[in-house]
């Protein structure tokens, strides 16, 4: 959720005074979605578990437990996949969102004729596009 954060940028038409922008786009629900089947994903693995350990017996005598069980493994599999795909796409569009030169495009101030705008610092996204690799 960009559009919740706020920056100071400053007005060239009063010296000390600044203006309020906010940054641009909700990149929010790949990030949700990745977690919520991290969530799942972890309690039915306690679910399996449990019945692995405790029902071992019941396990072995019904055929169909160990086929719904892989099946609901192959799906996990799956929506993971996508997971990690949408929240891929999701990191490179706050990264498109938030890079130096598209913040100074778009503002105002640094459209004049003899105006140079720079940014202070690149930001630092190791940790994000690790959290994509994992």
């Amino acid at each position: 959720r960009l559009y919740q954060i706020p920056f100071e940028m400053p007005d060239c038409e009063g010296e000390s005074e600044t203006r309020t922008l906010h940054l641009v786009g909700d990149f929010s629900a790949p990030a949700e979605f990745f977690v919520t089947l991290g969530v799942f994903s972890f309690l039915y693995a306690m679910a399996a578990l449990v019945l692995y350990l405790r029902f071992h017996s019941l396990y072995g005598e019904n055929k169909k437990l160990p086929f719904t069980d892989f099946c609901i493994t192959v799906c996990f599999a799956f929506f993971w996949l996508v997971a990690a795909a949408a929240w891929g796409k999701g990191l490179s569009d706050v990264k498109a969102a938030t890079r130096p030169s598209s913040l100074i495009a778009a503002m105002g101030v640094c459209q004049g004729q003899d105006v140079v705008c720079n940014a202070g610092t690149t930001p630092a996204m190791g940790l994000a596009n690790i959290s994509v690799v994992r």
